[in-house]
């Protein structure tokens, strides 16, 4: 069940997840790991997280791009074990991460492959977040947001990244991203879930 949309953003859990995967499309490609971590109270709980390394047996060359051997990956998780478990871990948890949607779409259809059902939790995208900031005036004084990449959002709040492309070292950096970006949305009127869900319109 999801947590009610005029809760104050100070008392949500935020999941900031982020995974790696064989390939863009949800449907084909299939999961290589997992990452994610709990925001709450604005805090990174490092005690409240989640990381999975999955079993892929095909395509494996593009497992190796995330730093996974093919070996580790033949020995990880089943992808449905894998998936109920993420899923008891989550529980009501609002799902945060940069581009968010594609991870999203790729873990439905395995809970779909597997289960027969989607993934309820609302999720919220870093970038749209930070576009509706940049409409609000948050960053006055500063160039126009052109660049869209996870990279370009820790250059300009000054985060230097660290194990990145890795699934549990992209969730961090983006759980420090959204970090920064919580703060100036409650400096800036938006303290309610319902105001940080608000889809963006170009």
């Amino acid at each position: 069940m999801n947590p009610d949309l005029e809760t104050p953003i100070g008392q949500v859990r935020f999941v900031v997840l982020d995974s790696e995967t064989t390939g863009l499309n949800p449907r084909k490609d299939r999961i290589v790991s997992i990452g994610a971590i709990a925001v709450v109270n604005h805090e990174i709980l490092l005690e409240d997280s989640f990381e999975a390394l999955l079993k892929v047996e095909y395509n494996s060359s593009a497992v190796t791009v995330h730093g996974v051997t093919r070996d580790e990956s033949r020995e990880g998780l089943d992808e449905p074990v894998a998936l109920e478990r993420f899923l008891a871990w989550l529980g009501d948890g609002v799902i945060v991460g940069h581009h968010i949607g594609h991870d999203v779409e790729t873990f439905n259809a395995g809970y779909e492959r597997h289960f027969g059902f989607r993934m309820q939790n609302f999720s919220l995208d870093t970038m749209a977040l930070t576009l509706h900031l940049e409409r609000d005036g948050a960053f006055a004084g500063r160039e126009a947001i052109r660049e869209f990449s996870l990279d370009a959002l820790c250059t300009m709040f000054d985060i230097i990244p660290h194990d990145r492309h890795t699934a549990a070292g992209d969730a961090f950096m983006t759980a420090l991203v959204f970090q920064r970006l919580l703060r100036l949305a409650v400096r800036h009127k938006r303290t309610t879930l319902v105001q940080l869900l608000e889809p963006f319109e170009p």
